[in-house]
This record gives C-alpha cells, structure tokens and sequence, in this order.
C-alpha cells in the first residue's frame, strides 16, 4: 500500500508541473483537460475573443452609439447562440469523419495550394450566405474558414521564417505568393527528442533567398516522402519515418508540439489574421449585415404561421393588432439594436406560402395587411408544412405562433417539424379558434364546414410539438383570440426569460423563484381552471378566480389565463395551486438580461481531444457532458451557478448535475452526466446572487433521450442539374430492432425513397444514404435543408439529423480527387518473399463533376474496387473498411480512452437483416489501361484496397474525374513498419502520460 500511495504522490507531482508547462492551441476549452494546460490559445478562445471585438468595434460605427457600461452583457442570448454556431463549425473540423483527417482542411501534408483555394471557397460562401441573408449557413463557413487559417501558422513554416505579419496572399489574390517546396525537396533534418531545435532546412527558416513555404505530414496519409516534416507530436504517426519529428506550434507541451516554444508567436499571428477576416467580412456586408449576421442587440424574432381560409378573418384581425402593438412598443423603447426579424408563412389547402421575411417593421406591417381570409372548404389544411417553412427560415430560439382552426392534413411531416424544433430549440405556440360556421348547410359568409367541434384528440399532434418546444397549444374562440393573442407579446419581449415551465392533469402544485434581478413577471396558464391560487415568499396568497388582490392580476379568455405580478414583486419562492378539467401547461415569464444556453457533449480523445457537441438528441444511460454557457453576466455582477437539475415534464426533479467552471471564464460551466435518464426533460439552471439569494432559469423544450443516433458523414454541395448523395451512419445502441427511417426535404430535390425500413443488431451501425436531384432552374446559393429521423418500431426511441446544403454555381471543377486511408496491415519479415502489405483507401472527388477512372501506375500488387448496385437508400461497402480502421491502428489518446470506458458502442458492430446493394469488385494491376468507374462512381466516394509483397514496398494509384483532374495517391509499405514498430516503442510513454491525465480528469471533475 506504500508503494501504491507513492506511485500517486509522484504522478501528482509530475501531473502538476505538466499542468504548468502546457498551453495547447486545439479544438476547444475541454481540449485543455485532456491535454494538462490551461491558458490555451484554442480555436474557440481566439474565435470568441476576435468576434467579441470585431462586433464591438462594429457598434461603434452605428449612428446614435452610447457607451454600454454592461460591456459583453447587453450584446444578448442571440448573440453568443450566435457565436456559439461559429465555434462549433471550427471546432467540427477537427472531429468530423469528413475533415478531420483530410489535409486540405489544415494545410497539412504541403497542400497549400489545396488549403488556399478551399479557404477562398469557404470565404465567397461566407459573404454570399450573409448577402443573401442566410445567416445560419454564413456562420458555419465562418467557422470553418477560420479553423483553415488559423491552422496555417500552426502547422506551417511561416513563423519560423521570421515572419510577424499575417500571410495575405491566403485570401487575396493580389497579394505576394510564396512558393511551397516541391515534392522531391527536403525540408526537414531528422529530430530525436520531443523538443525539435533547428530542425527545418536553412531555405525553410529566416531570411533565405528564395523563402519556401512548406507544412508537416500528418499521420499515415499521404505517404510521407523521404526529408520532409511532419506534424509532429505523440499523436501523429508518421514521426517516425524520415525526417523525424514535426513542426506543428499547437501547444507549449513538447509532448504534442516540436516546435512548442513558438506557440504564442503562432497564436498570436493566427488571432490577427482572424481579426482580419471579419474586419474584411463587415467591410463587404456593411455594418448592419454584420452586426445582423451575429444578431447584436436584436429583439426576438416575431414568426407568424397563418392559415388563410375563409374562416380566419377573426385571427387574421387580432394578428394584424397584435404585430402593431409590439412595433409600436419596440419604437417606444427606443433599445440600441437593430428591429429584428419577421416572418409570415400564409396556408391554406392546397397552398402554402410564400414565406414572407423582412428586417423591416413598417414592410411586416404591410405583408400582414395583404392577408385575406378567402376560400373555405373542410378540414384539415397543410398546416404542418407551414410550420416546417417557418422553423427553416426563422433564427434559433425563435417564438413562432401558429393560428388556425383546422387540424393538419400533412402529419405525415410531424417527425420533421419535431428535429426541426429541438435543432433550433425553438417555441411553436398554436391559438386554435372554435369555426362559429358550426352546423350551417353549405358555405356561409366564406366559412370552413366543420364536421365536428374542436377537441384535444383532433389536435393532438399540436399538443405534441407544442409541449416538445415548451410552447403552448391555446383552444380559445373567435370571439377571445384577440386576448388570447396577448401571449405573443408577452413571449417576444427582448429581455425576456423563463422562470418555470411545466404540464400537469387536473390537481396540480408548482413553485417558482423570483429573484431581485427580474421584472415584470407573467405566468401563463393554458387550460379549464376551475381554481387558482397564488402564494408569495411571505405567505401571502390570492384566489385569483374569484378575488383582485394585492399579487396579481388576472386577464382571462377562453383557453388562456394570463396572470401578471403587481409591484413590487416579492423575490423568493412563490407557489401556484390549480385544480382543472384536464391536461393544464404552466409557463412563468421574467424580464432580465440573466439567461443561459446549453448543450450536450462527449469526449474526442483521438488526434484533436476536445469536447464534441452531440447533435441531436443525447444517449440515454451512458455518460455525458453538459456544457452550459451564462449569458447576460455584467462585470459587477457577483453571481455563482452551482448545479443543474433535469426537470421531467411535470417539473419533478430527475437528476442534480454539479458544476464546474471550465477555467476559461466565468461564464462557462462543465458537468459530468454518469448515465442520462431515460425519461425526457427540461434543464433547470440554479445559483445565487452575491447576496446568497437563489437564482434559477429554466430552458423549457424537451430534451428526448433515446439509444439511436444519426451521423451525417457527408453533405456535398448541391449544382444545378446533378445528382449529390448525402451519407449517413444510424448507431442502434439497444437491442436487435427494426427502425423506419424518413427523408424530408424543404425543395422536393429529393429522389423517391422506397425503403422505409431496416434493421440493425445489437450495438450495431447500418450505413445509407439518400439523393437529391437539384434541376438545372435551382438558384445559386439557394439552401436546401434535408431533415432525417429514425424511429425504432418497437419503442419511442427517435433521432433527427437536420443536414444544410448549398447550391453552388457551376464553373469549371479545377479540383483533382483525394484518397484517404482507411486501414494498413503489414506483416513484412527479414526475408521479404514471405510477407505481404495492404492499404484500404477511401477515394472521393473534391469538385462536381465525379470521379471518371482509375488506374495503377506503379506497383505489383492487385488494386481492388468495391461497388455497388444502389438504391434510393442503400448500405455501402465503406462501412466495412470504416470498421476495420476502428479495429486496426489507433492513436495513443483514444487508445487508452478505449481500455478504460465500458460505453465503445460503435468499435464492434454488427450486422443484421437488411442489405439493399449487391457487391462488385474490380481488379487492377500495373500495365493495365484506365479502368472507367464513372457510371457507378459518380460523386460518391468509393473503397479500394491494394495488396502486394513485401519485396515491392511502392506503388502509386492514379485517379481521374470527368472533368480530367487528375490525383496520383502514393503508397509506401516502409512508412506504415516505421509507425509499427516506432507506436510499439513508444507505448510506455504514452500510457503514462494518459493516466497522469484521467488522473487529472478524476481530480478537477468532482
């Protein structure tokens, strides 16, 4: 026991002077707990901190600017959900399958040329997006150009060149080119030891005649040729071969980074290239588009989905009153900041649309003018594709009100509008009129012929979405809609926030707590009460039904009861009692600038460790982070958020999560989830003030835990008149099951899906895809949004992914196709006859015009092609080279992530059931003419596999698309023994060094 408890004394010791000595420049915040260092430069900490800047510098310039002494408080919610889709987008360049281990995407391997035109891209789409007014899509090329940029001078020589300025020529043209060595240059001498002094030629370091640009291979592909760089680092492979060493300046930690002493220079030239961009990015969109882009100082959007059938004039009446009531109200608040965003989608049967958008008060004003309530005829009405309309064009954390009186004839869209909703955690609220047409023969006065009452069955599926987004479904009449409506000014004040939100049946208690920093309080009560009290911290308590009291007032209609806090309103605890008839939804409004956003994330302990955001729903019973980001904090605020409680949907408490500050600011908190609950649930975040008294809010939409998952694997863009095939991995973390799965998409660019069901074994994955055909009238830079869910028959287990594409303009595809390795295996022996060597590639093309042929240049192997026959939803042959990547080499840090989780549920899967491809193969060997692939290639990306002996250690496979571009991938048997043999050698340090950092993990945890 001795020994145990000095072996821990000392790895505290060694763990606490690494923690020290490390400042790592990687994905995000969590990056530096995997890593052991804390005042990092990472991807997300310098794009915060330019945005936060760049936007401030912005404000300046608008007419009218005062001074904001709240600082970083008053730029709103909106703003850092904002930021945040930013950071995300750079951050999933370092983890999605589709990028993380391309070179291109981190001017890596010396694709420079490569990194440069994809970096151009991403800004022309960035500016387009914005231009257009498609700030979603705008922000996440944002987000992946800067992660492109700020790689550069990490990854490259530039800093080491003497250079103190940023490399223009990156992003404009114009500007002066530097020349990137030539395959056959060496550009590195061989370094022994983690630390690499001097290591770069003389040609590649300060003041050489002739500068050259060079960067550092990663990994095992693309084949690193003998003398060049690499990356460097324990977590990259290929430092073993030739030159060895690296030269990447991701951190100070000699561990991760050769060149660790030229970090900051490195971080500093990236954070003022990116400060760059987006003093460039306003300069081109103009000040307002800049600041709308990010959504500074914006009043919640104002989204109202109409029905326009000859039944609604009533509706349409108190919708009209009600829009002018909050313009008017916004003008007289006279709040810095732009008037937000609007949107009207009109419906009826069979039409629906057009969607209506504007920044613009007075032009809403007018769109809602032009609504008539024309036409009748019987229910239902495409309401749920109105809906749909509303949730893709409308910012996140929107308020959309849906007025109508029919049910929906669409619900087939009911799975779509749902993923819709929890992507944008979003509020849909229905107001639902009684038709006063009622038992009247024809088509009296224009009005709807109704073959029965209003009832909740009817409308069930209203009540779902509502209850999902923590909105409301309201059943009050025509003669009340205009003072049921008041819920729509209510939910769209700027400042506004939610306190408590809850569903109960009949007898019901709830307590909510007001603290001294909210105002003007609001609770809405949608239901038949027949009793209603109200309590407040001192005991006070008011029968709202039956008496006015000194509380609150009552402003009631049918199917809504809005009660408003008299002042001053008492901060503590306060308590509402109802009894009713039937199902009964609570919501508790406050004014105040403290509010928070949150989201679900697991650990990526692979080549970039940091926290991956989960996308859609979260797995229930495995472990889980949740990162929770404060907003509204001024700096004299002396607040303290303590811990987290998952809400059920009758406000019941589920699970208490503690946390912990992420040590990047105060306004970041990290906890731990062991297992997530089964059941679905609302976040309740708690604290106090520096007084000590409680503060809590709550996020009101319902997180819907499940045990299958969507991955997207890749989304191309979209061109006029070709097909695009997007591919996608289902995981089934339960039983054997069958699902069925749905493809929806906003544009009808989809081919007919035929299959609809598919099975999957136990902890096992099924690979499909789905394919658009986009006609040659789409418009450039139109977006198209394809949603996908997946329902297991057998149970509520559901799952969305929402994918964005773009229709791009063609022009002329001047990029040539890329390979990128799968699995190696190498048994190569002294005597070389008695071995053999294999490398899986998964080959893809990088424009539009598709892969068109391939063929084996150099080597003595067998070059083989897997295909398939394809139907509208198929399983590809990919996925077995994926799994065997997954079960071939693996880096350090997920290695040993791998021994100590019992929760790998995607490393050994299975197959079970459905197939819907027929394999072929195709086999190659040198001398043989171009094999032509493009018929069944196309843009899809295809597996192949090379095979040789260990006496013929090259070979060289050459692919061509139809537009002739043309890519030579180089294989080399010597580098994948060096990566053996060097991995094998070094497995003792690197599992040190991973339990000094679960050590850490344990300790800084909880």
């Amino acid at each position: 026991m001795m020994g145990e408890g000095r072996v821990v004394v000392s790895l505290l010791i060694l763990l606490i002077h690494c923690a020290s000595i490390c400042w790592t420049f990687l994905p995000n915040f969590w990056s530096r707990v995997l890593t052991l260092s804390w005042d990092s430069h990472t991807h997300q900490y310098m794009t915060e901190q330019a945005l936060l800047n760049v936007t401030k510098e912005t404000l300046k310039k608008m007419p009218g600017y005062q001074q904001d002494t709240s600082g970083q408080a008053s730029l709103g919610r909106a703003f850092w959900q904002a930021v945040g889709e930013v950071v995300n987008a750079n951050a999933d360049m370092d983890f999605l399958s589709s990028t993380y281990s391309d070179p291109v995407y981190h001017f890596d391997s010396e694709r420079v040329e490569e990194a440069t035109e994809m970096l151009r891209h991403f800004w022309n789409q960035t500016v387009s997006h914005t231009q257009m007014k498609n700030y979603g899509r705008a922000r996440a090329s944002l987000g992946q150009l800067l992660h492109s940029l700020q790689d550069f001078y990490s990854h490259s020589n530039w800093v080491e060149m003497g250079q103190y300025s940023e490399y223009r020529h990156l992003l404009h043209p114009g500007e002066p080119a530097v020349p990137v060595a030539s395959e056959d240059t060496p550009t590195c001498a061989g370094c022994h030891r983690f630390s690499c002094y001097n290591n770069l030629l003389e040609d590649l370091v300060r003041d050489p005649q002739q500068p050259l640009l060079t960067t550092g291979y990663f990994s095992a592909y693309p084949a690193k040729p003998t003398g060049k760089c690499s990356h460097g680092g324990i977590l990259d492979s290929s430092r073993h071969q030739g030159a060895e060493g690296g030269i990447n300046k991701d951190s100070t930690s000699p561990l991760f980074s050769p060149h660790h002493y030229l970090h900051k220079d490195a971080a500093q030239l990236a954070t003022t290239a990116t400060l760059s961009v987006l003093r460039d990015l306003q300069g081109e969109v103009g000040p307002k588009s800049f600041l709308r882009l990010f959504s500074v100082h914006q009043p919640p959007a104002l989204v109202f989905v109409m029905d326009t059938t000859g039944s609604m004039f009533e509706e349409i009446t108190a919708a009209r009153m009600r829009v002018l009531s909050i313009i008017q109200a916004r003008a007289r608040n006279q709040s810095p900041g732009l008037p937000g965003t609007f949107l009207l989608v009109p419906f009826n049967d069979p039409d629906v649309g057009p969607v209506r958008k504007t920044d613009d008060p007075d032009e809403f004003q007018h769109f809602m003018e032009e609504l008539m309530a024309l036409r009748g005829g019987d229910e239902p009405e495409m309401c749920l594709t109105a809906v749909q309309l509303a949730l893709i064009h409308s910012p996140a954390l929107s308020e959309i009100f849906v007025f109508t009186d029919a049910s929906p004839k669409d619900s087939h869209l009911e799975d779509t509008v749902k993923a819709l909703i929890l992507e944008k955690k979003s509020k849909v609220t229905f107001l639902l009129t009684e038709d006063p047409s009622y038992g009247t023969s024809g088509r009296a006065m224009g009005k709807r012929r109704r073959r029965e009452a209003l009832s909740p069955d009817r409308f069930s599926i209203y009540s779902s979405l509502s209850s999902l987004s923590g909105g409301m479904t309201i059943f009050t009449s025509n003669k009340d809609i205009h003072k049921a409506s008041a819920i729509v000014e209510d939910s769209t004040a700027s400042s506004k926030v939610t306190l408590f939100h809850a569903e109960s049946e009949a007898d019901s208690s709830h307590s909510f707590t007001v603290d001294r920093g909210v105002s003007s309080v609001t609770l809405h009560v949608a239901g038949k009460l027949t009793q209603c009290v109200l309590v407040n911290p001192t005991g006070a308590h008011q029968s709202l039904l039956s008496e006015a009291g000194p509380l609150a007032e009552l402003d009631q209609s049918e199917g809504l009861y809005r009660v408003s806090l008299l002042p001053p309103i008492e901060p503590g605890q306060w308590q509402l009692s109802t009894t009713a008839h039937g199902a009964v939804t609570f919501s508790v409004l406050g004014e105040s600038t403290l509010d928070f956003l949150y989201y679900f994330a697991v650990e990526m302990n692979e080549t970039h460790p940091g926290l991956k955001r989960v996308e859609g729903s979260p797995v229930a019973g495995v472990p889980t982070f949740l990162v929770v980001v404060i907003t509204g904090l001024t700096s004299s605020d002396e607040a303290s958020f303590s811990h987290v409680t998952l809400l059920g949907t009758t406000g019941e408490s589920l699970q208490k999560i503690l946390l912990n500050s992420s040590g990047l600011s105060g306004e970041e908190l990290v906890g731990h989830m062991d297992s997530v609950p089964r059941m679905p649930f609302s976040v309740c975040l708690s604290g106090t003030d520096g007084k000590g008294n409680e503060l809590e809010r709550v996020s009101s939409e319902t997180v819907q835990p499940t045990h299958v998952q969507i991955q997207v694997l890749s989304a191309p863009h979209l061109l006029s008149g070709h097909h695009s095939t997007v591919l996608f991995e289902v995981f089934n973390h339960g039983p054997a099951r069958w699902f069925r799965m749905t493809a929806e998409d906003d544009h009808g660019y989809l081919s007919e899906v035929k299959l609809h069901r598919f099975s999957i074994g136990e902890r096992g994955s099924v690979r499909l895809d789905v394919e658009l055909r986009t006609p040659h009238s789409a418009q450039a830079g139109q977006t198209v949004t394809l949603t996908l869910t997946v329902q297991a028959q057998d149970s509520s287990d559901s799952n969305y992914a929402v994918v964005h594409l773009t229709v791009l303009a063609e022009e002329p595809d001047m990029s040539p196709p890329s390979c990128s390795a799968m699995r190696v295996e190498l048994d190569c022996p002294p005597q070389c006859s008695l071995g053999n060597w294999s490398v899986s590639l998964a080959v893809k093309d990088r424009g539009h015009s598709g892969l068109a042929s391939v063929q084996l240049a150099e080597g003595q192997g067998i070059l083989t092609l897997l295909h398939e026959e394809t139907t509208a939803i198929t399983e590809h042959p990919l996925t077995q080279l994926h799994e065997e990547a997954t079960e071939g080499h693996v880096s350090p840090l997920m290695q040993l992530h791998k021994e100590t989780t019992e929760h790998q549920h995607h490393k050994h899967r299975t197959r079970h059931g459905h197939t819907s491809h027929r394999l072929e193969k195709a086999r190659l060997v040198y001398g043989e003419p171009p094999l032509d692939i493009s018929e069944w290639a196309g843009r899809k990306p295809i597996a192949v596999q090379y095979s040789s002996s260990c006496c013929a250690p090259k070979a060289e496979l050459q692919v061509w698309d139809t537009a002739g571009n043309m890519r030579r991938c180089h294989l080399i048997a010597s580098q994948q023994r060096a990566l053996r043999e060097k991995e094998k050698n070094c497995a003792p340090i690197r599992t040190v060094h991973m339990i000094l950092v679960l050590s850490l993990l344990t300790l800084c945890t909880f």
